[in-house]
């Protein structure tokens, strides 16, 4: 039952996202990309310093080619097969086909999240709250992508809230099915290591990327060391 409530949780953050839609003048996007920035930099360490030794030492060598394939599955939905999305608020008019395709590609990123969150639990708590805290930190700008993106699309904000639910949905779904598919089972801790590192490394750095000053280095670097401190306690 741990899975599914920690899937919850983090499947809450992707409705707190949309949600955000509707008291967009109580923050600031700057703030976004402090959070965009912090969260790029757990992510990155909690895949390379947790996910991908974790998931090669209990599927040896082969289970590099699993986390290449979540790696490259995300690229293909969330870029090759949709012509714009990023995290964040998204601040340009696009059709209401994006917005449609840019969920499709999302749910099966989030699918994956629940994976993660029920894989990781299967190995140990301290793995699991991690990987909880790090795909946390992602959901809030990922529910805040997808709803502004049905927005901007020409949709209303309940609409972007339904679709932010969808994502929930699917990442709770992901952690129920975690242990009864053998797929999953075997190389789940593999896919979402993969997945883990494109939407840090991938998803997030860019978005502040091109910044000047150290203000968002700064954010990324505590990331990592909030990884840090958290493995050394730990």
């Amino acid at each position: 039952m741990k899975p599914i409530l920690y899937a919850a949780i983090a499947a809450a953050g992707n409705l707190l996202g949309a949600l955000a839609l509707a008291t967009r003048d109580t923050w600031s996007r700057r703030t976004i990309e402090f959070v965009l920035a912090f969260s790029a930099g757990f992510l990155v360490a909690v895949s390379l310093g947790e996910l991908v030794p974790e998931a090669i030492s209990r599927g040896g060598l082969r289970a590099g080619a699993w986390i290449l394939t979540g790696f490259v599955l995300v690229h293909l939905t969330q870029h090759a097969l949709v012509g714009h999305f990023h995290f964040g608020e998204e601040t340009h008019e696009v059709s209401g086909e994006v917005g449609i395709t840019a969920l499709v590609g999302l749910m099966l990123h989030t699918f994956v999240d629940g994976v993660a969150i029920a894989t990781s639990l299967a190995v140990d708590q301290r793995l699991g709250a991690l990987v909880l805290t790090a795909i946390v930190l992602h959901k809030l700008p990922e529910g805040l992508a997808i709803g502004s993106l049905f927005v901007a699309g020409g949709r209303s904000v309940r609409a972007a809230v339904v679709a932010a639910l969808a994502l929930g949905v699917a990442t709770i779904a992901g952690a129920a099915l975690s242990d009864r598919v053998a797929l999953l089972a075997t190389h789940g801790l593999a896919l979402a290591a993969g997945v883990t590192l494109y939407v840090g490394a991938s998803n997030l750095i860019p978005e502040f990327q091109g910044k000047r000053g150290w203000s968002h280095n700064f954010w990324f670097f505590a990331g990592v060391a909030g990884y840090a401190l958290v493995a050394f306690i730990g």
